[in-house]
């Protein structure tokens, strides 16, 4: 009978050991499926990222493209540049933005560079 009961015991002792095994297993691949879920979503956000870079660059493009089109006067870039002493360049962007009026431009440029 000592015999029947030191068996049941390692039994028991077995039994423990799986479920701790068991427990420890799972854990580790628990951790594994979450890494799994993390790089998913990296990948996602990466994509998402992708795409909102390029539909601005798109919009970019686009305004660029606008005003481009819009046609300016000559003699008010030089008026703004003598009067304010500003660039060319910042002067011709700005009477686009504002479709060519010089008085809302020149405003515009006067409270963004007071003199």
């Amino acid at each position: 009978m000592e015999g029947g009961e030191e068996s049941g015991a390692e039994i028991m002792v077995d039994s423990k050991d799986l479920q701790q095994q068991s427990k420890a297993f799972d854990k580790l691949t628990d951790r594994v499926e979450d890494r799994q879920l993390d790089s998913n979503r990296v990948q996602s956000a990466m994509a998402s990222i992708g795409a909102s870079r390029e539909a601005d660059l798109n919009a970019k493009r686009l305004r660029e493209k606008e005003l481009a089109s819009v046609k300016i006067n000559a003699a008010d870039v030089e008026l703004i540049v003598n009067e304010l002493e500003l660039e060319k360049s910042v002067v011709e962007r700005t009477l686009r933005e504002h479709k060519g009026d010089a008085v809302a431009a020149t405003r515009e440029l006067l409270s963004r560079y007071p003199l």
